[in-house]
């Protein structure tokens, strides 16, 4: 359903053939990612198609990275258990 989506709002729905690969990341993220490289494609077959692409926020890329995992630590917060004796 949500890859779909920019087909839908721009009304090109079997118009187009998409043969996709992803890796990394959940199901959720992964489905964000495809939605986004679908409404970029379709921005180079018709410059058009802009307006309704960003009105439903299809062409902003979300700016969240994993970080980074620092010396001394398990993780990139979680610490070593603390004893006191």
């Amino acid at each position: 359903m949500r890859i779909l989506e920019p087909f839908q709002v721009t009304e090109t729905t079997g118009q187009f053939d998409a043969i996709i690969s992803v890796k990394g990341g959940g199901s959720s993220a992964q489905a964000d990612a495809v939605r986004h490289g679908i409404s970029r494609a379709l921005l180079t077959s018709s410059d058009a198609l802009r307006a309704p692409l960003r009105k439903n926020g299809m062409l902003t890329r979300d700016p969240r990275e994993v970080e980074r995992k620092k010396y001394g630590r398990h993780k990139a917060r979680k610490r070593p258990q603390y004893s006191k004796r």
